[in-house]
């Protein structure tokens, strides 16, 4: 994997490089193949705060993870407890359609090493879609969605973009604000 690793309000020191690459790169052992593309960590620092931010795209999953903490070590710990438990959850799912298509039982034999010897519990319940909603989408600017969402209360809104004409969501950020999400074209 390589590392592309930025600091906000924070130099990033050899010592922090090494740490993050060390840490992340144990995740590489749940893999067959290692993923290839760029491992994007921003780290920054608010209000005595540390934050770790760490982005994975592979080409059928994209982790993801955050974590603030006091202590920017113990947040970089904690975002590959997180990361290593979105990994687990995916490929106990993956391991599941596997055994029951008739595939080998263990595909990922690391995985397999590591829950019998792991103290994390998994959560074995599939997901469930408890409720479904149907609605016309109704043509407009973002600025008008933001407005929509505050007026429901909710922390997302999907609608028709009236420039493009793209489905879109507006969502509330954990900062207060508020952001965007665009298909690419």
């Amino acid at each position: 994997m390589k590392y592309n690793i930025r600091g906000e309000n924070i130099e990033v020191t050899g010592a922090i490089r090494d740490y993050v690459q060390k840490k992340i790169s144990k995740l590489e052992r749940y893999f067959d193949t290692p993923p290839t593309s760029d491992v994007h960590v921003n780290l920054s620092v608010y209000n005595d705060e540390q934050k770790i931010e760490v982005t994975i795209p592979m080409t059928n999953l994209l982790l993801r993870a955050e974590v603030q903490h006091i202590d920017l070590y113990a947040a970089i710990d904690l975002v590959v407890d997180k990361l290593e438990r979105q990994i687990r959850k995916y490929k106990t799912k993956v391991n599941r359609k596997f055994r029951q298509n008739g595939a080998p039982k263990h595909v990922f034999a690391e995985l397999e090493k590591e829950s019998s010897n792991s103290q994390i519990a998994l959560d074995d319940d599939e997901l469930e879609i408890v409720r479904t909603k149907r609605f016309n989408l109704k043509p407009m600017d973002s600025e008008e969605a933001v407005l929509q969402m505050d007026m429901l209360g909710h922390a997302f809104y999907v609608f028709t973009n009236a420039i493009s004409g793209d489905t879109n969501v507006v969502y509330r950020r954990k900062d207060g604000k508020y952001g965007l999400i665009e298909p690419n074209s």
